[in-house]
């Protein structure tokens, strides 16, 4: 069985608040690391009210001293917010706080709307066209310092911060294959075009002294619990989010409902989103054999599970769900 990772946005709960949302995060990645999950990753949104972790590289230092083994990093930076030297001296000093247990994941989106895009960068010269060069850049600030370098990463030059590309597009893939890079396909949340990217990125890759052979992470939302009932009344939390994002109404996470299929019709979106078509949703076999099925057909070399559910003790519950059916499966290979 592939490994598995945890990506987390740290949820802001409905009548809660984003202290605990971000103390609920390093619980859920302490849980994790004693699950023997790989890696605990943090994605960058910005103007969202149910998203804690804007601020993603103090988040992860937050996560990070919360635990010892699991690697923990970003799912992603959006690079065109920032100035690559200041991601690379973020990084490189988590690297030299936690070493060996950083990664940086990037994405081109802004995370967020033009508004808020502007309001992070005060200008627009950051754009998502100048996102190859950046990746390079930033890459270049994170290897051994030149003789001569006028700019230089301190902390970062020489911490050689693992860095992945992010997508939910073919660019990324694209982009992935050029550089000889890692890749995570956004399929929780944009499964149209993971096949065509899953074969753009394996057949282009290039291998590199970062990677010699092509390594593929797919996002999957698991939402597990005691029996496919439960589970689907608890997955009914990120539908109705996905709504109020698709009607303009972002809010909190909210708690689960019993009728979804009203609201959802209501909004022109009987069936579900199609967003969502690829989730795991139900008991432990349920799990196990849409995890088996996942893994069978698309042969990622990681999973990296989400799971955006109301009730944090539940939440926790379907990680662990879906540790024990990875390990059911490893067992049975």
């Amino acid at each position: 069985m592939v490994a598995l990772s945890v990506l987390d946005l740290s949820p802001i709960l409905q009548g809660g608040d984003a202290g605990q949302s971000l103390r609920n995060s390093r619980d859920l990645a302490q849980h994790a690391e004693r699950l023997g999950y790989r890696r605990f990753w943090l994605a960058e949104h910005h103007n969202m009210p149910g998203v804690a972790s804007a601020a993603t590289s103090v988040a992860i230092g937050f996560v990070a001293e919360g635990t010892s083994t699991i690697r923990v990093g970003a799912g992603g930076v959006m690079l065109p917010n920032h100035a690559p030297l200041v991601i690379a001296e973020q990084f490189g000093t988590l690297e030299a706080l936690y070493p060996g247990r950083i990664d940086l994941g990037v994405g081109r989106a802004p995370g967020t709307d033009q508004v808020t895009a502007r309001a992070l960068r005060r200008n627009l010269t950051g754009d998502v066209d100048q996102f190859p060069q950046d990746v390079v850049e930033l890459m270049a600030y994170l290897q051994p310092a030149q003789p001569n370098q006028m700019i230089r990463a301190v902390p970062g030059a020489g911490s050689q911060v693992p860095v992945w590309i992010l997508g939910s597009s073919l660019f990324g893939a694209q982009l992935a294959a050029a550089l000889g890079l890692p890749f995570a396909f956004a399929s929780h949340f944009a499964p149209a075009m993971m096949e065509q990217a899953l074969q753009i990125y394996r057949q282009r890759f290039e291998p590199s002294e970062t990677l010699a052979t092509p390594h593929v992470m797919l996002g999957l939302n698991v939402v597990g619990a005691e029996t496919d009932a439960q589970a689907r009344h608890l997955f009914t939390s990120l539908q109705q989010a996905f709504l109020n994002l698709r009607t303009g109404r972002p809010g909190p996470l909210p708690p689960p409902v019993d009728d979804i299929e009203r609201r959802l019709e209501e909004a022109g979106l009987g069936g579900g989103s199609d967003a969502l078509r690829m989730a795991v949703v139900g008991g432990p076999e349920t799990v196990r054999a849409r995890l088996q099925s996942f893994t069978e057909r698309y042969q990622p070399d990681e999973i990296m599970v989400t799971a955006q559910i109301f009730d944090h003790a539940l939440r926790v519950r379907s990680f662990e769900i879906a540790a024990a059916a990875r390990d059911e499966l490893a067992q049975a290979a």
